[in-house]
C-alpha cells in the first residue's frame, strides 16, 4: 500500500519496532515516526538508524504529536524512487532489482530497463523503435527487433512467478498491464 505517514512503536509483541522499521524501510518512501516509553539516547540513536524520521517518548501530548506529523507531511519532499509496488511485482530502484512476492527475477540489465520503463509508464503503449532508443539510445548498436527478443525473455521469467505484466499491442508495440 501507500503511506503518508507510519507512527511504530518501539515495544511490539511480536516483532520490535526498531526490527520492523528496518525491513519496511526498503518498500516504504514515507516519514517513520517512533513512539515510545525508551528515553534513552542510545535507544533514540538506534530508531533513527533503523530508518526511523523521528522518535517521540511517553509522555507527550496530543497536540505535540500532530504538529510533528504535520510538520513531516508538510516537508516531505522525498522523490519516491526506491521502490516502484505494482501488485506483487517490486522494483527496487536502487538496487535494479525486480521481486515477484519478494522472490527475485533476475533478469538481464537490457531486460530490466525494458521492464521499469514500460511498469513506470503503465498502461502506455511504446513501440519496438522507440524502447529501442529511450534504452539503447539513438547510436545503439542493432536494431529493434532485439526488443521482441527480450520481451519474450522477460515474459519467459515472469510467468515462472505466475504473472505476465506485459502485453502486445498488436501493430503498435507493448505496454505495462
Amino acid at each position: 500500500g501507500k503511506y503518508d505517514l507510519i507512527l511504530l512503536d518501539v515495544m511490539m509483541p511480536e516483532v520490535d519496532g526498531i526490527s520492523y522499521c528496518k525491513n519496511i524501510r526498503s518498500k516504504v518512501d514515507c516519514p517513520i515516526i517512533f513512539l515510545t516509553a525508551k528515553a534513552m539516547e542510545t535507544d533514540i540513536v538506534d530508531g533513527l538508524l533503523s530508518g526511523g524520521d523521528d522518535y517521540i517518548t511517553k509522555p507527550f501530548g496530543v497536540g505535540e504529536l500532530l504538529a510533528r506529523v504535520e510538520a513531516h507531511l508538510r516537508r516531505e519532499q522525498r522523490e519516491k524512487h526506491s521502490s516502484l509496488n505494482l501488485g506483487n511485482i517490486r522494483f527496487d530502484l536502487s538496487s535494479n532489482q525486480v521481486f515477484v512476492k519478494e522472490e527475485e527475477i533476475h533478469l538481464t540489465k537490457s531486460e530490466y530497463q525494458i521492464s521499469k520503463l514500460l511498469a513506470k509508464r503503465k498502461g502506455q503503449v511504446f513501440s519496438r523503435e522507440q524502447i529501442y532508443e529511450m534504452i539503447f539510445g539513438f547510436d545503439g548498436i542493432g536494431d529493434s527487433s532485439a526488443i521482441s527478443e527480450h520481451v519474450k525473455n522477460i515474459r519467459a521469467k515472469f510467468l515462472k512467478f505466475g504473472e505476465n505484466p506485459i502485453s502486445t499491442v498488436w501493430g503498435i508495440g507493448y505496454k505495462w498491464n
